[in-house]
Formats: C-alpha cells, sequence, structure tokens
C-alpha cells in the first residue's frame, strides 16, 4: 500500500535519540542534589589551572534524518524508506580552556570516530502477487571530527560537579565516496566529505587524587545536507541526508 504520497520530508528515529538524550540531562543532576557528608576535596587545585589535557573514549550512535523527494511514491516505486541506527566508537584528545570563570570553559576535542548508518527501503514488487522488494543499503563513514564546545559546570560538590555543553562541529568523511566512480550494477550511497554539525550535552565529573574523570553524552545534528544525488535506483527517492549521532564518552583529564 502506498502511503504519504503528499508528504515532502519524513524525519526518522530523531525523537528516538532526542527522547534518550533528554532522560539523561533531566535524570543526571538530581544526583548532585542528594545529601552528603562534607569530604576531603581531592585534585583541590585543578580549577586554578588555566589549561588541562587529556584523552577521550567512547560509543556512538548515527543513522540519518531522511529527507524523501514528493514524488518518491508515485515514481519510484517506494513503499517505504526507513534509517536504522548503529553502534559506533570514538578516540579524542581532550583541551579544556579557562575563559575568565570557575564556571564557564571553552573544550577543544579532536575526535576520529567510527560509524555506520542503514537505510532500509521497500520497493513495489512488479508481480502484483509478489512480496515488496527489500533492500537495505550500509553507508560507513571513518570520520575526523573538530568539536569546539562551551562548557558551562557547576560549583564543586565534594568531588563532583555536573556541567552543560553547547558548541558546534567540522566533520570530515576520510571514508566517503564523494568523487568514486558509481557502480551500475551495485549502485551506493554517496556522502560528502565535510559537514558541519550543532552540540548540545551534559556530563558530570568525579575527581580523583590526581586526575578528574567525566562521564557525558552529546548529541549532534547536521546543519547542511550530506547526500549527493546522482540518479541511482536507491538515491532517486531521497531529497537530503541529515547526519543525526548521540554521543556518550568516558573523559579523562589531568
Amino acid at each position: 500500500m502506498k502511503i504519504g504520497i503528499k508528504q515532502y520530508c519524513t524525519r526518522v528515529n530523531v525523537s528516538v535519540s532526542m527522547k534518550l538524550f533528554f532522560i539523561f540531562i533531566f535524570g543526571l543532576f538530581p544526583v548532585l542534589l542528594i545529601a552528603q557528608k562534607e569530604k576531603p576535596e581531592n585534585y583541590k587545585h585543578y580549577d586554578e589551572h588555566f589549561l588541562h589535557f587529556g584523552f577521550m573514549l567512547g560509543a556512538n550512535k548515527s543513522d540519518f534524518i531522511v529527507y524523501q523527494n514528493v514524488d518518491a511514491y508515485s515514481k519510484n516505486g517506494l513503499i517505504s524508506l526507513t534509517s536504522k541506527s548503529t553502534p559506533g566508537g570514538q578516540v579524542g584528545i581532550v583541551s579544556t580552556m579557562s575563559i575568565g570563570t570557575p564556571v564557564v570553559r571553552l573544550r577543544f576535542i579532536p575526535t576520529l570516530s567510527f560509524q555506520e548508518r542503514v537505510l532500509n527501503y521497500s520497493f513495489v514488487n512488479p508481480d502484483p502477487k509478489g512480496k515488496p522488494i527489500l533492500l537495505e543499503e550500509r553507508i560507513g563513514s571513518t570520520d575526523l571530527n573538530f568539536p569546539l564546545m562551551f562548557q558551562f559546570r557547576t560549583l564543586r560538590v565534594n568531588n563532583f560537579a555536573a556541567y552543560l555543553l553547547a558548541g558546534a562541529q567540522f566533520t570530515l568523511d576520510l571514508q566517503s565516496l564523494e568523487k568514486a566512480s558509481q557502480n551500475t550494477v551495485d549502485p551506493f550511497i554517496k556522502i560528502k566529505k565535510k559537514d558541519y554539525e550543532g552540540q548540545i550535552g551534559a556530563g558530570v565529573e568525579f575527581f580523583a587524587p590526581y586526575f578528574k574523570l567525566g562521564i557525558e553524552v552529546k548529541y549532534s545534528t547536521g546543519f547542511n545536507n550530506s547526500f549527493i544525488q546522482d540518479n541511482t535506483e536507491i538515491s532517486k527517492p531521497i531529497d537530503k541526508l541529515i547526519n543525526n549521532t548521540l554521543w556518550f564518552s568516558f573523559i579523562f583529564e589531568g
């Protein structure tokens, strides 16, 4: 059955990612409000330093926000097109700079990340008695990410603190097939090599005697269309693809 012929675009899997993100944020900060006995402060001179360095390890879950062409159903025999999120990982180098107050910092984390997104197609079968034709298209990426974030941190509660993040990142896809010759027998989806994304996030910090551990979650989404239309059977139904990622990280700083 054909659905949504007049629908210009469809957002896929965004609500799930956003729900997970906000559940984390609103469940995070009450931890710091629980009454605690006063304890000796670990790493008490941490906030006196102008610059801090460290490293980050983490996992991510990425997919696309899919915008379909207005005629995708009538002209291309499309029944449905959805994006499935898949897990990935990342590693990065952390630089954090105090910008004049104890609660506002600027953070830069050049990151190498590994991601894969899956597009699931369902097409009308030319045989009226046949089942719909199902197709799965996997798009892998090896990205260099350059996020610049403002960090708004609470004052320490014993050896704990919490923070919010807001900023943007530039992404360079080292695995992009943007300029590759298309395979007419087994076509693939082309994604642009460069992308710009907005980011928001939150986290908690635990101060150990000689280092600080941060546990952080971020949500990022692209500002621009990353899809390249080259008129293959799998690209014709698509108008735009927007990168969409949920990041979970452990950050160690000294």
